[in-house]
């Protein structure tokens, strides 16, 4: 056998696994830890799992899902009203569990399909995601795993509805 005929099999294997190296090291970088950014100023929520931090930039939770506050009838709105109902009561929680809190963003997972920065936020040292789940008003989602998302219109809910409102 040739010297060139048995390079070929040679390169074929480095340029793999080059490949394989380039998409660990792309996976590593969507999904870094930093350290602690604390957010001066307010952060606006536009509904129970997203907004804007206090430097203007969009995001998103990781691993939580919030019901819809948007009406029924627009296009990514809640599917029913006792969702919409939940919705503000999810968005209520998220409210009084950070106005005049220290927020820091304690590790980034990159963009969303929507743009979103997706990121884990710490309230004064507790991860708000883990505090809104054991609220009642949220629910775990693994977006990134395929998750279904939590159908916010099922009986289960809405007695929910029923027993967080006041």
């Amino acid at each position: 056998m040739s010297f060139a005929s048995q390079l070929k099999p040679i390169l074929s294997s480095v340029a793999v696994l080059a490949g394989v190296a380039a998409a660990i090291a792309l996976a590593a970088q969507a999904m870094t830890e930093v350290a602690p950014k604390e957010q001066d100023g307010i952060v606006y929520w536009s509904d129970g799992d997203s907004g804007r931090l206090a430097d203007g930039t969009k995001f998103r939770l990781h691993g939580i899902d919030a019901p819809e506050t948007r009406s029924p009838k627009q296009i990514g709105g809640a599917d029913c009203e006792s969702e919409r109902e939940l919705g503000y009561l999810a968005k209520e929680k998220v409210l009084e569990l950070t106005e005049g809190k220290t927020i820091a963003v304690t590790r980034d997972y990159g963009p969303d399909r929507y743009e979103r920065l997706v990121v884990d936020l710490d309230i004064d040292g507790k991860d708000l995601a883990k505090t809104l789940i054991a609220a009642g008003t949220h629910q775990a989602w693994d977006y990134d795993g395929g998750d279904p998302k939590p159908d916010w219109c099922s009986s289960k809910y809405k007695r929910a509805v029923k027993s967080l409102t006041p």
